[in-house]
């Protein structure tokens, strides 16, 4: 049964030909992870005996075929499939990436119903999961479908923290996405995941502008003037600590960036860029905005070093911990702002 104190993670494997069954082993060798958490890993106990032997593991599993047989104090592996599949590091298959989807849909299965309190996901290749029953970018646009709320792409490490207007779209695109409506529901987005997830109390965001220079008050596009201003003033004015467009070359080669308790950017390579040249290694993917906890490490595939022994699982590890950190953050946030009248029993009258 589930221990209330002790948060369950559960772990999607991701691509098998990649590196995440390595970072998978590599965390959870440490066996002082288990005092903060119990994992479940969303794959096969085949798969993962291959990857103990293959890295030279001392890791122990204990296989499960349902929530039920779950062990707090092990590395709990949950039978997804238990035909054998044939696993080639470094290669991109389609075969593999259904593996990848399947282990995906029964771990977000188990986090709807609560029987997992956190999902932590291995990196997926985005080419080769595509199939006619699933059509999704990645793992925060399947997940967005799959949970409640608005879901934001929020890149996390230490004090920096990079959400995104839009980020799975074409450049060519990015300016007819970026509506005053997109501008006020991101910007909520962040703000009430910085109180909830993160506990601070009054948060304090910038937002980086469309264009080059932000325009140049009309001369290299007028979007940020027309759109991008007007919204931001209009949310300061309802009590919000926004401020921007800001330059977004100079942004953060000026240190300015942490003067905020997060940035806003107004499409992908604007805002990763600089997130993963300053954390590589540390940082962490979080989907902010829904009903349940998910993370991610910042990294994908790396086929090239799949199965050499040589993946960093650093930001994998980050991915646990930060999950584990704004599961109970957000907890204790709900127990505080919880309504005490719906709560207090009644007073019999006399």
């Amino acid at each position: 049964m589930k221990q209330e104190q002790n948060i369950i993670v559960g772990i999607s494997i991701g691509d098998l030909n990649g590196i995440g069954g390595e970072i998978v082993l590599k965390t959870f060798e440490d066996s002082r992870m288990l005092d903060f958490c119990t994992p479940v890993v969303f794959a096969s106990t085949k798969n993962m005996a291959f990857y103990k032997s293959h890295f030279k593991s001392q890791i122990s599993f204990n296989s499960i075929n349902n929530m039920g047989q779950l062990v707090h104090g092990k590395v709990n592996v949950f039978n997804a499939w238990n035909e054998s599949v044939k696993i080639e590091f470094g290669k991109e298959d389609p075969k593999v990436g259904t593996y990848a989807i399947k282990s995906l849909e029964i771990a977000t299965k188990f986090l709807k119903s609560g029987d997992i309190d956190v999902l932590v996901t291995a990196p997926i290749n985005k080419h080769n999961i595509q199939s006619d029953n699933f059509k999704f970018p990645g793992h925060t646009d399947y997940l967005a479908q799959e949970l409640e709320g608005d879901s934001l792409m929020f890149m996390v490490a230490n004090t920096l923290r990079v959400g995104l207007f839009t980020d799975h779209v074409p450049v060519k695109d990015i300016a007819s996405h970026i509506t005053p409506e997109l501008i006020s529901q991101k910007i909520n987005t962040v703000y009430e995941s910085l109180k909830k997830d993160f506990n601070i109390q009054k948060p304090k965001i910038a937002v980086l502008g469309i264009n080059p220079h932000t325009g140049d008050n009309g001369v290299i596009g007028s979007e940020d003037d027309d759109v991008l201003r007007p919204t931001i003033q209009k949310i300061k004015e309802n009590g919000k600590l926004v401020f921007g467009p800001y330059a977004a070359d100079s942004f953060f080669g000026s240190d300015n960036y942490r003067n905020f308790d997060a940035i806003i950017a107004s499409y992908h390579d604007q805002g990763l860029i600089p997130f993963k040249t300053l954390s590589f290694g540390q940082g962490v993917n979080f989907t902010a905005g829904l009903n349940k906890v998910r993370t991610s490490p910042d990294h994908g595939t790396a086929y090239e070093i799949a199965g050499k022994g040589q993946a960093d699982h650093g930001s994998f590890k980050e991915a646990v911990f930060s999950g584990i950190q704004i599961f109970r953050n957000r907890k204790s946030y709900n127990l505080l702002t919880a309504n005490p009248l719906k709560k207090a029993p009644r007073k019999e009258r006399r």
